[in-house]
């Protein structure tokens, strides 16, 4: 792992987290440990509305959390539209110490390396049944209400679990714009190491 992801990691105030949350979040915790138990394939499928932003950083900072705890868990992320991963969130993951590489300009796909010694994360914004993620077998998280009250019904899905986050797109073009980004991507990593550091089924 690079070392300044390592220190945002570590700097990550997961004592933090409210009770209220938690038990949110244990919804999540249930249900990979009740697949794990199962021996059954842990597919996570973060959904938002335009998959730029708040879903983008919870397939990666799951993805994260499930490597650094050694659990077997498959991150994916869509949306119920095709827009871009947002360039500010982009920015933000590469400040938390990603190696980000960028391939395109329409809708350009992402590689986002946290270790010398891993793959990379392929990120780009898609519809939630885009032919790379899971068509049945998986857990859809629904990480915005839009999302969530919009697709009452997800294909495939075999759980559905709301994870709310506010949405740093709000501060755009502001001054507070790098820090509301930088506080979403530290509470969706908070949370996913959270979850991913409460697995029983090992």
């Amino acid at each position: 792992m690079y070392p300044e992801l390592t220190a945002t990691i570590n700097s990550l105030p997961i004592s933090e987290i409210s009770s209220d949350r938690k038990t949110n979040l244990q919804q999540i915790i249930d249900y990979i440990n009740d697949k794990m138990f199962k021996t059954e394939p842990v597919k996570l499928n973060f959904i938002c509305t335009h998959n730029s932003r708040r879903s983008q950083f919870a397939q990666v900072w799951a993805h994260i959390a499930a490597y650094q705890n050694n659990i077997e868990v498959e991150t994916f992320s869509g949306g119920v539209e095709v827009t871009a991963f947002n360039e500010n969130a982009v920015k933000t993951l590469e400040n938390e110490g990603f190696s980000i590489s960028k391939k395109g300009k329409v809708n350009p796909h992402y590689h986002l390396s946290f270790s010398s010694k891993v793959d990379s994360i392929s990120a780009y914004s898609k519809i939630f049944d885009d032919k790379t993620n899971p068509a049945t077998g998986f857990a859809a998280i629904m990480t915005c209400s839009d999302a969530d009250e919009n697709c009452p019904f997800i294909p495939g899905a075999i759980a559905r679990i709301p994870l709310l986050y506010d949405d740093p797109k709000e501060f755009d073009n502001t001054s507070l714009m790098a820090e509301k980004y930088k506080e979403r991507s530290r509470q969706i990593a908070t949370e996913m190491f959270y979850i991913f550091s409460n697995i029983d089924a090992q």
